[in-house]
């Protein structure tokens, strides 16, 4: 009997004993765990299909088995989640490979759930409450402007307006002094670089020259850094719940610098100039290009200036991963953010007319209209030389594509702007498919018509489909929030990496942050795509991108800075990056794809803000040391003149500080040709309890002996700061090798207090 016929065999016996025991029961959620290395996993195309069967088994033969699936996994466990009544899941516990079945947990879903994710609780005990919230902390936003009358700006139950703010609330264009409040205490507007260097096009409809965003990023960067609290928040009934930033107390001053043609260096050294002035505590810049060297880097050369007035500085790593050495934002003085995942999907599943499932996600509110998972024929349009495959615009004859699911290749345009050409060419829905570049990168978006997004794998075998049937058909079943299912934090595919091309001596990016499907404020000028022919309205959308990640990190430092205001900017970093999590929710290594994270994808690893508000211990750094470090990088007297404004003797102030390493709180060694060993010296300053014990911890990166002197730190008192110095042997051989780098790390425990782990990750670089 071939396998075909065993399955329908076992469907018959299935679908008797439910026709003896009638299914009267009704329908729960459960999480079957599956064997990893199950008996029958090689005979199905997918563990898709895999899981699926187990349904299939367990169900009515007339029952569609796949729309009881929730959600499949592969990678924190084997199994799935489905809907099953008590009778199919008695029958299910008894097949082969089932290990365990538990049943599903209720969530509260949190709209930008990513506080939750990161464990800022709002119980007595949460850092939020340690810090006030981020009570009188003020976080500058360097973005597109704001949306004043979004809710998450209201100021109800904020405090007055510090007395050290001296911003103020610049009118413009539908803009008056009136729409700041206590909430949003500033508001800025910077376009005369942009004025002069560009022209508007007669297609581009007016921007607000005011401080209003006409764009949506700067409204949705600002909310997740400091948005107050928002009940009964949702995009169109996805992501439903509480809305709110990660410093809900802190204050918000918003300075718009960018505009439709970009974000000119001249305004964004304008508005830094002016936000040093004003007073604020935090600057947060989602903004980048390419990495440049610090004196040819306006942002690196103004964020110099802010932590010489003891202003964080925190800026994104860039998207433009996974290529090496993409990371922007480099300065050690910057605080560097690449984007994480967070454990929410919105699947929206695609059923193939030939019983198949193919996982996608998105926020289309599909599961709110029946004619939105209607089945239709599939199109995916290639050979021609309009760029059909992409769907760019003028590419799909309405003849080929009216009243039919067409599949459209990312690329080149906007994952949302392919929906739009759909839909103006005749076309009912919509697939999007990853490229080789994206492999299974999940970005959703809230588009204008039923869609989809699947990896790039199931790319493969949506097309494999479409090529071997003579009429290929679809529908999108959307099974709108699930949280806590999915193996998280991971990497984003999009998320810039290390090493710095400007300055390997510094791994950067420091931390990840929640940086994918992030929900927040949206203006409501905008449809949640941002399409000017979108004409629905939201108060929330989501968006991706290291963008989102920075903001996440600028609120955090607000909740650290509120709780230990005399802390400097780089002994907030260091709280930061020597608390970060290595490993995932489920205890497992962060991923970067199907691999493990290294340090130059992750930095020190993924941020926890419970952790980092009690360090322990602290790596400070003096901005002078800043000057010592550019020395020794070799930047001439000119160049370190033109990024400090200080006049220095390098020769001199190398002489005075021999064998000078800077205080970073992770560890960058470069062996260049010839070199086999290396000293780097470090000062912890304490911040925890008085007479403390910290011992020290090594994992040394392969190929490398590490030896660390004092192996243990005796602290008498809080603030008491002692040096430690790490020497780092390259083993005979490994110059030539051709792995370049290996990592490991180094951590300080408190002998007493566990709970104290000052960790910094280790880099070990040969250069031949």
């Amino acid at each position: 009997m071939d396998f075909n016929a065993r399955m329908g065999f076992l469907l018959f016996l299935c679908f008797l004993s439910l026709l003896v025991q009638p299914n009267t029961s009704t329908l729960q959620t459960y999480i079957i765990q599956l064997h990893p290395h199950g008996l029958i996993t090689s005979v199905f195309d997918s563990k898709l299909q895999w899981h699926l069967s187990f349904l299939e088994q367990s169900l009515s033969a007339e029952e569609d088995s796949s729309s009881r699936l929730l959600y499949s996994y592969s990678n924190a466990m084997e199994g799935f989640a489905a809907q099953l009544s008590e009778t199919e899941l008695e029958y299910l516990k008894r097949l082969p490979d089932v290990v365990a079945v538990r049943e599903d947990r209720k969530y509260q879903i949190q709209t930008t759930y990513s506080h939750k994710f990161l464990g800022l609780s709002v119980g007595t005990q949460g850092l939020r409450q340690k810090s006030s919230m981020g009570q009188g902390a003020i976080v500058g936003v360097l973005d597109t402007g704001v949306w004043p009358e979004s809710p998450s700006f209201s100021d109800s139950k904020m405090p007055p307006v510090p007395q050290k703010w001296r911003g103020a609330c610049q009118e413009g264009q539908d803009f008056n002094s009136s729409n700041c409040n206590r909430k949003l205490i500033g508001a800025k507007f910077f376009i005369k670089g942009h004025h002069v260097a560009s022209s508007l096009p007669s297609d581009v409809a007016q921007e607000y020259v005011s401080p209003r965003d006409s764009h949506g990023h700067g409204t949705h960067t600002s909310s997740t850094a400091a948005g107050a609290s928002v009940a009964d928040a949702s995009v169109f009934g996805n992501g439903a719940g509480v809305a709110q930033g990660m410093a809900p107390g802190a204050h918000i001053a918003v300075y718009k610098v960018c505009w439709f043609s970009g974000c000119y260096s001249s305004d964004i050294v304008a508005a830094m100039d002016s936000a040093i002035r004003d007073g604020v505590d935090i600057l947060s810049l989602s903004l980048g290009g390419f990495p440049l060297p610090f004196f040819d880097d306006s942002i690196a050369i103004g964020s110099f200036r802010a932590m010489q007035h003891g202003i964080s500085v925190v800026c994104a790593a860039g998207n433009n991963g996974p290529i090496q050495s993409s990371v922007a934002n480099v300065a050690p003085w910057i605080t560097t953010i690449g984007a994480g995942t967070l454990d929410r999907r919105f699947p929206a599943i695609i059923r193939l007319s030939n019983g198949e499932a193919i996982y996608g996600e998105s926020m289309y509110p599909g599961n709110k209209f029946k004619q939105a998972t209607k089945e239709l024929e599939v199109v995916y349009l290639t050979g021609g030389q309009m760029g059909g495959e992409l769907c760019l615009k003028g590419s799909l004859p309405r003849e080929k594509v009216q009243g039919k699911m067409v599949v459209c290749d990312r690329g080149v345009n906007g994952r949302s702007e392919k929906g739009q050409i759909v839909k103006e060419s005749g076309g009912a829905a919509m697939i999007l498919a990853n490229s080789e570049i994206n492999l299974e990168e999940d970005l959703v978006d809230v588009h204008v018509l039923p869609a989809t997004l699947i990896g790039f794998a199931e790319a493969n075998r949506l097309k494999a489909y479409i090529n071997t049937t003579s009429n290929p058909k679809a529908r999108i079943q959307f099974g709108g929030t699930v949280i806590g299912r999915s193996r998280a934090p991971s990497v984003a595919q999009f998320s810039s990496r290390g090493p710095s091309l400007s300055n390997p001596s510094t791994l950067k990016p420091d931390v990840i942050a929640p940086g994918v499907n992030i929900i927040a404020a949206w203006p409501q000028n905008l449809g949640p795509t941002g399409l000017p022919e979108d004409s629905r309205r939201s108060n929330f959308t989501v968006m991706s991108g290291t963008s989102m990640a920075c903001p996440h990190v600028s609120g955090i430092t607000a909740l650290i800075h509120s709780a230990h205001p005399k802390w400097t900017p780089a002994a907030i970093k260091s709280a930061i990056m020597t608390t970060a999590d290595v490993t995932d929710h489920f205890g497992k290594q962060i991923l970067d794809g199907n691999k493990p994270a290294d340090v130059f994808a992750m930095g020190a690893g993924h941020v926890n803000p419970t952790k980092a508000i009690d360090p322990g211990l602290v790596y400070d750094i003096k901005p002078y040391e800043y000057i010592i470090h550019l020395c020794a990088l070799g930047y001439t007297h000119s160049e370190i003149f033109i990024i400090t404004h200080m006049n220095v003797s390098c020769h001199k102030i190398l002489q005075m500080n021999k064998g000078f390493t800077l205080n970073y709180p992770s560890i960058s060694v470069i062996f260049k040709h010839g070199t086999t060993s290396k000293m780097v010296s470090r000062r912890l300053t304490n911040v925890g309890s008085t007479n403390s014990i910290y011992e020290v911890k090594v994992t040394a990166p392969e190929g490398v002996r590490v030896r660390v002197k004092p192996r243990r730190l005796v602290f008498k008192h809080v603030n008491q700061s002692l040096n430690y110095k790490v020497w780092f042997m390259s083993e005979k051989g490994k110059e030539g090798r051709k792995v370049r780098f290996t990592e490991g790390d180094l951590t300080w425990i408190h002998c007493e207090n566990s709970k104290y782990k000052v960790r910094s990750p280790i880099v070990v670089t040969w250069k031949n």
